[in-house]
């Protein structure tokens, strides 16, 4: 399955609907599917854009639910005869033992949907279950209580699980998920031409690096700019270095005031940038995707200014003035920094101005 494509079910089956705080965050949030009793779906009001997914208990609770729609239960024998009577069907499978585990794959098969629980804190059992359902129509569901697991969860043996359920009553968890969520569904951005206007040396001051957990590519970087009005495409450091080891999990970025474009439409100081902090990885085609801040590398070094203007925008960068820093040309070839000159094209990303902690606003900024 798509990353884009992730299930994520919040099962609501122990949620009153007296728990309005809940309800109302799961209500207002892109999240729309829901595992429900039929005692809350006779009950209950939802939203038009709510998919009920509910658990049955027996035969009979079938004639409260439309044909084709996907009931939920841990008993096979009841799935059987609702897949029979053109219901999808989800099976849950709580494992605790190897002889659980296999039987749970092997039986998978008869199923639209498997839903797994694990009782122990390890994702083996669920690197065996992807590799075991690879290529499978199958889709696999695994059982999380927090944002945190469902990232963990998505990214076992880099596939992940097709999906999660979330259970949880903590709103703030579902607002977690709701922005995780947003911020996936973002994964490309106009990158335009920049032509450049002046170069110069600006003399010391103080660069940073982004240690990232992750390893880019020779077409991967980050937009970093001293303005809000975008940011201009470095390298990472995955390119030729006659004296040194490559850094392929680096951005050189720039000088320690320069803005880096994060996701979420936000950007941040270098300065304010920690371990665990995530900003934005782009490729030279506009794609994008999120890395994990694990150092910030701060020295004092000679420092270049680039200046140029893209999509009719004045946008200027300041990088460690070295021949080692690239940054990316127009064509997606990369630029040793200190032999970039006037009339030459850059990739660059421009957006509306006027920013405050790293947050869009609309007000009067001037920046120069």
């Amino acid at each position: 399955m798509d990353k884009a494509e992730r299930e994520v079910w919040f099962d609501a089956r122990a949620i009153p609907f007296e728990r309005q705080d809940l309800w109302g965050v799961f209500n207002t949030s892109v999240l729309n599917k829901v595992i429900v009793t039929v005692q809350q779906r006779k009950e209950g009001h939802f939203p038009h854009k709510t998919v009920l997914i509910t658990e049955i208990e027996n035969v009979e609770d079938l004639s409260s639910i439309p044909p084709g729609e996907i009931v939920f239960s841990d008993r096979q024998d009841l799935l059987m005869a609702a897949r029979e009577a053109g219901y999808q069907t989800c099976a849950f499978f709580s494992l605790d033992n190897r002889r659980q585990l296999e039987q749970s794959w092997k039986d998978a098969d008869q199923f639209d949907y498997i839903a797994v629980d694990f009782d122990l804190p390890t994702n083996i059992p669920l690197e065996l279950l992807i590799a075991r359902l690879d290529g499978k129509d199958t889709v696999l569901l695994r059982k999380v209580t927090s944002c945190t697991d469902m990232e963990i969860a998505f990214g076992v043996l880099e596939k992940g699980s097709d999906g999660v359920i979330l259970c949880t009553d903590r709103p703030e968890e579902i607002m977690n998920v709701h922005e995780y969520l947003t911020r996936q569904s973002v994964s490309r951005i106009d990158l335009h031409p920049l032509v450049v206007t002046e170069v110069r040396n600006v003399g010391m001051g103080v660069r940073a690096c982004i240690d990232t957990t992750g390893l880019m590519t020779q077409e991967e970087g980050m937009l970093v700019g001293s303005t809000s009005s975008g940011g201009i495409f470095v390298c990472s450091e995955t390119h030729y270095l006659p004296y040194m080891n490559l850094r392929p999990f680096r951005v050189n970025a720039g000088a320690i005031h320069s803005y880096v474009w994060m996701p979420n439409n936000m950007a941040e100081y270098l300065s304010d940038l920690t371990v665990g902090s995530r900003v934005l990885c782009v490729n030279i085609h506009g794609e994008v995707r999120e890395m994990t801040v694990g150092r910030m590398k701060i020295e004092v070094r000679p420092l270049l200014l680039i200046k140029g203007v893209a999509a009719e925008t004045e946008l200027n960068v300041i990088v460690q003035d070295d021949w080692h820093i690239r940054l990316m040309g127009a064509d997606g070839k990369p630029r040793n920094a200190s032999l970039i000159r006037p009339g030459e094209e850059l990739l660059a990303y421009v957006c509306e101005s006027g920013r405050h902690v790293g947050i869009k606003v609309k007000e009067t900024i001037i920046e120069k």
